[in-house]
């Protein structure tokens, strides 16, 4: 009992960090999942928590994030990060309507609700699917394989980034074949060069003449920040009353279906649930707001499913968000490890079961509605003006640099580093000019890991 005691009083401890840490990186317009979310949890499970502690960890701060980076995306009309980015059409017309804080409570609202609704749903999804695990496990080199190339089509890049997966798995290859001829073997490093890419290939592009010319500005770049208008009394509202009677069934909706899916780009899941709903709507302002709820609401179900659903019922990554910035959960050697040889898996699918699952996501995503919700609700004008004003968006980058650079050293010494820049500079590139994303990205590491030595037995 007081063993079980301690876990609860860690798990819930590391929930709070998760959600005050990343209900504040929320706030700084810009900030990608992958680059904050999965160094922050490598760095809590190389640490060495305890398994509940990891996970109420990210997915606090994954329920956070998504509540706050409302903030910056409706009153500075700047996506908080990449899933942000359906919602800035909607955000805008509301900006120009004069109605912003409309928007930011619509935005919010819809997500704490698609949050409740998925964390059990997404665990009952999975153990549907669980006992499919084992054979799964057994046919894991072909299912990365198709897992990979089915993810890359429905990318922005389609069959670019289709074709660009054959040269970037063979790079990968090639360096796992270099380094270890000199006894090293890396697989963190190479998670950290994927999640980074972009702003390795944005910091090498700005030494390029042409490229730094581009990046020039003639003078200091202007917010326009939104009045602050707070309709509500106390300090935390009801979401239920935020939102109206057909917002709310339209949220419940659209999280309960992107609950259930967790192979397609939560972005493209976004757009196409969020098209639906305004495709259903007639009156333009109700289009609007139930569009913007219900999108934030399927960034939140979306991202909690694509990391349970595999998580649970397989061990595996066999999803953008589980491949991306869920990794750690699956493979951080070397504490959680997925066997490149036969498909087993060591990390939370075989530390926790399918009840303290539900019951630690649910803990975790309550925690981060308390510290997000009405924080975002109640300071969202200040934090927003603070964060404009104050914060160096520099600095920011620098502090997650020097943390990449610290783990790199870790794994691997001045190879964990040349891995992480050679990594970085191609897949950063290569999202950049074709679409190439850090999902497909991660997919095409574990096609080299897994599906490689799988088709070179065949061929053999």
């Amino acid at each position: 009992m007081d063993m079980l005691f301690d876990q609860i009083l860690i798990a819930a401890l590391m929930g709070v960090i998760g959600a005050v840490v990343f209900s504040a990186i929320g706030l700084i317009s810009g900030s990608d999942e992958t680059t904050t979310l999965a160094p922050l949890t490598l760095l809590v499970v190389l640490l060495g928590v305890p398994a509940a502690g990891v996970f109420t960890f990210f997915l606090a701060g994954a329920v956070s994030k998504h509540m706050t980076h409302a903030v910056p995306t409706a009153l500075l009309g700047i996506p908080g990060d990449t899933m942000a980015t359906p919602l800035m059409r909607e955000a805008n017309l509301l900006r120009n309507l004069g109605v912003p804080h409309i928007a930011l409570r619509k935005m919010i609202s819809g997500a704490v609700i698609a949050a409740l609704i998925a964390m059990p749903l997404a665990v009952l999804f999975a153990v549907l699917l669980a006992p499919f695990g084992d054979a799964i496990k057994q046919v894991a080199p072909w299912v990365f394989l198709a897992a990979a190339t089915i993810i890359a089509y429905f990318s922005a890049g389609r069959w670019a980034s289709v074709l660009a997966l054959l040269p970037f798995v063979l790079v990968i290859v090639a360096l796992q074949t270099l380094t270890g001829q000199h006894g090293v073997k890396l697989s963190v490093s190479y998670f950290l060069g994927i999640a980074i890419g972009p702003l390795i290939a944005a910091l090498v592009a700005m030494l390029a003449p042409e490229e730094r010319a581009q990046m020039k500005r003639s003078e200091p770049r202007t917010f326009s920040l939104s009045p602050d208008v707070k309709g509500w009394g106390g300090w935390f509202p009801n979401p239920l009353r935020v939102l109206d009677r057909r917002q709310i069934g339209w949220t419940l909706a659209t999280a309960t279906v992107s609950s259930a899916t967790f192979v397609f780009s939560p972005v493209a899941m976004a757009v196409i649930l969020g098209e639906l709903v305004g495709s259903r709507t007639k009156h333009a302002y109700h289009r609007l707001t139930s569009v913007i709820s219900a999108r934030n609401g399927v960034t939140e179900a979306t991202y909690i499913a694509e990391a349970l659903i595999p998580l649970i019922a397989f061990g595996l990554p066999l999803s953008p968000v589980a491949a991306g910035p869920a990794a750690p959960l699956f493979n951080a050697p070397p504490r959680f490890t997925v066997d490149t040889a036969s498909g087993q898996v060591n990390n939370l699918h075989n530390l926790l079961s399918a009840w303290e699952f539900l019951a630690y996501g649910m803990l975790a995503v309550l925690i981060a509605i308390l510290i997000a919700y009405p924080f975002s609700m109640n300071f969202a004008h200040r934090a927003a003006s603070f964060v404009s004003r104050r914060i160096s968006h520099e600095a920011v980058i620098a502090t997650f640099v020097g943390l990449i650079l610290v783990i790199g050293i870790w794994e691997g010494g001045l190879l964990g580093l040349l891995v992480i820049l050679t990594i970085g500079l191609l897949g950063g590139f290569l999202y950049r000019f074709i679409g190439f994303n850090i999902g497909v990205q991660f997919m095409g590491y574990y096609t080299a890991v897994l599906s490689v030595p799988a088709i070179l037995a065949l061929l053999s």
